[in-house]
């Protein structure tokens, strides 16, 4: 998933304290050798309080008594037969948004609306696990098997109106699991307007279908009521670092190439250009703003999109290639270029699933 995550780390919003903790005036370098289990964070006192709370009155408000239980991990994700959701640490503070920021380019959830977005998702993981849904046979016959292998690639098709469209990537299409989870948000988002929205689509027979499943558990006390727990924070002790390699390598590899002949239509190394700015210091220039607009269009990570760019620079020193026409073509014209090859990827069959 993709959006500007610049409000993230702003007063206010994740994990916004009046006494911070020793490590929050450390630099990253410093950061990234603590140990997840030394964080010592909280929910409780956070920025996700609120955000819990809203969760909480959208199920009320559709007559349902269920609530899932949280607690701090490495990642967002609800584990198989559990009811509750992993929300990542980086949103239990604002000096933890910002190294995230900073080493993934973007915060997953680190806006009101993003963080609402992935929790309507999660607690459709959740609600399914604590009412056994999965079990039912009209559950399996319109969302398919959740026991069906993940994927560790995916291709969508962004076009098939068969699936509700709510995460980036297009991600009910990756899994019957996520199929679920993802019309369930849509269901559950306030004010979704979902029949006018789906009135045409084949989607929209989920979509019912999910009305009436919600419909016969409204009320009822859920079938499994343990508050288990995964991977909570206070139990890993890998560093900040490693977890980031791991991340970056996760969303680094099987990137797209980029063809000279392409570049070579986009700029030149015709001698008179000589004087001209050259490719790489505009390309470095509008990288971020551009890494962001293609990231929210393609569903890409942003981190992906930038290995992307970082290929495409390299490649423009190493011809030695110039601007060729005004700045504001070009913008427009190697966005198409990116937004192709960030494409290319996506329909290749190699569009990776999240963590």
């Amino acid at each position: 998933m993709s959006t500007d995550t610049a409000p993230a780390v702003a007063s206010g919003n994740p994990g916004h304290h009046q006494h911070g903790p020793e490590w929050a005036d450390w630099p990253d370098d410093r950061l990234l050798d603590l140990r997840f289990c030394d964080l010592k964070l909280a929910i409780e006192g956070s920025w996700l309080d609120g955000r819990i709370a809203e969760l909480h009155r959208e199920l009320q408000a559709k007559g349902l008594v269920f609530e899932p239980h949280y607690w701090l991990s490495d990642e967002w994700f609800t584990p198989d037969g559990m009811t509750g959701i992993a929300i990542p640490f980086y949103l239990a503070h604002p000096r933890l948004a910002k190294l995230e920021e900073t080493m993934m380019l973007e915060v997953e959830g680190g806006t009101d609306a993003w963080c609402m977005k992935i929790l309507r998702h999660e607690a459709g993981h959740a609600i399914d696990n604590a009412y056994r849904l999965q079990r039912r046979r009209k559950r399996q016959k319109v969302f398919g098997l959740n026991s069906v292998p993940y994927p560790e690639h995916y291709s969508p098709k962004p076009y098939s109106k068969s699936f509700v469209v709510h995460l980036d990537s297009w991600y009910a299409q990756s899994h019957p699991a996520e199929d679920f989870a993802e019309t369930f948000a849509v269901w559950l988002t306030p004010d979704s307007e979902w029949r006018a929205r789906y009135s045409d689509w084949p989607a929209l027979k989920k979509l019912e279908y999910m009305q009436e499943l919600m419909a016969g558990i409204a009320g009822q006390p859920p079938v499994v009521s343990t508050r288990q727990v995964l991977e909570p924070l206070s139990t890993l002790r890998k560093t900040l670092r490693t977890h980031y390699k791991q991340r970056r390598d996760h969303y680094g590899l099987t990137r797209p190439g980029v063809f000279d002949r392409e570049l070579r239509r986009l700029f030149t190394d015709a001698p008179e250009a000589a004087g001209n700015v050259t490719a790489a210091q505009f390309l470095s220039r509008i990288r971020k703003d551009v890494r962001r607009r293609v990231a929210g269009w393609s569903g890409i990570h942003q981190y992906t999109i930038d290995q992307v760019f970082e290929d495409i620079i390299a490649r423009c020193q190493l011809l030695k290639l110039r601007l060729a026409r005004p700045e504001d073509q070009t913008r427009m014209d190697f966005m198409v270029l990116l937004t192709v090859q960030t494409m290319n990827y996506l329909h290749s069959g190699r569009h990776r699933m999240a963590l």
